[in-house]
């Protein structure tokens, strides 16, 4: 096939485009210097131009609690912009198929068990990254209106947990919460420090699958997209408290320090983890530990050092 893919550059695009089945397909991944997806007319000209099969839109702005809550003008603002550009360029160009990837934050805050595709829109969104949210669900509806509107269009969406792998972000302000903390043992480690400090009180329980998984899902979405369902969580359906988190990191990187707790810090939703019957009954899943995804992850942050 001939695939267009947004957000080449990014952790989960560079995934992607090094899966072992990815030379199967002719890619077509422009960075942002050669295709700025915020110019809606120059997306069109290059896709028409190409002329894909499908499109995979895996660009967006991206970042971690600490990121969101410090620009919500620019995640909103630029999320959306790329999402309809993209969005509205496939449907003008004549593109069947693009599989659109969201975000488990779309969900609302407030739920203690795992979320169901059917809970998209019945409650609030988590006040620390609401704009990213919502832009996410924009683009996601976007991608339902063109389906239902136009024959011989189908637009589906993944609504990935978080993610996280080689080619992360481990920058201490934008980083979403394995790679940084990963960095911070490390830092603590190779500083000689005895403890690291955990936002909140250690409970609050996330879901983090592999970025090598999700390129999987990816790619079999691709070569299986008439089996997809419109749209579907993609997971482990497993999830760990931050605290568990901080021990898996220490215990593969190897530091025997302690942890102290801020109770200041905003931590988040208490609990975020998808359900993936749709997922099981596509039959796709995850392969990847949480060890050997932290030791991968951390072995591709020592290199980039």
């Amino acid at each position: 096939m001939k695939i267009f893919l947004t957000g080449g550059r990014g952790m989960v695009g560079k995934n992607v485009l090094l899966h072992e089945r990815a030379n199967r397909h002719e890619f077509m991944a422009p960075t942002r210097d050669e295709l700025d997806l915020r110019d809606g007319a120059a997306v069109l000209k290059v896709i028409k131009a190409f002329q894909p099969d499908i499109i995979v839109h895996a660009a967006g702005k991206v970042g971690g609690i600490e990121a969101n809550r410090a620009d919500p003008w620019g995640f909103m603002i630029e999320n959306v912009s790329i999402g309809m550009n993209v969005v509205s360029a496939a449907r003008q160009a004549g593109v069947p198929r693009l599989l659109n990837l969201a975000s488990s934050c779309i969900y609302p805050a407030n739920h203690s068990g795992h979320l169901t595709e059917e809970m998209l829109l019945t409650g609030e969104l988590e006040p620390t990254n609401e704009a990213y949210a919502i832009a996410k669900i924009a683009v996601l509806k976007l991608c339902t209106y063109a389906r239902d509107a136009i024959s011989g269009i189908e637009y589906k969406s993944f609504i990935p947990c978080n993610i996280f792998g080689p080619f992360d972000n481990f920058d201490p302000v934008r980083a979403h919460l394995l790679p940084a903390i990963i960095r911070k043992i490390h830092e603590a480690k190779t500083g000689g420090e005895n403890t690291v400090e955990i936002w909140g009180d250690g409970t609050a329980r996330r879901e983090f699958m592999y970025a090598g998984d999700l390129a999987d899902a990816i790619i079999e979405g691709c070569e299986r997209y008439e089996e997809l369902p419109p749209l579907m969580n993609v997971g482990t359906g497993v999830d760990f408290s931050i605290q568990e988190y901080y021990e898996a990191a220490r215990r593969v990187i190897g530091w025997n320090g302690s942890f102290q707790y801020d109770l200041t810090r905003p931590a988040g939703m208490k609990r975020k983890v998808v359900d993936v019957s749709r997922q099981a009954e596509w039959d796709w899943k995850p392969c990847i530990s949480l060890d050997q995804g932290i030791e991968n992850t951390y072995k591709a942050f020592l290199e980039g050092l």
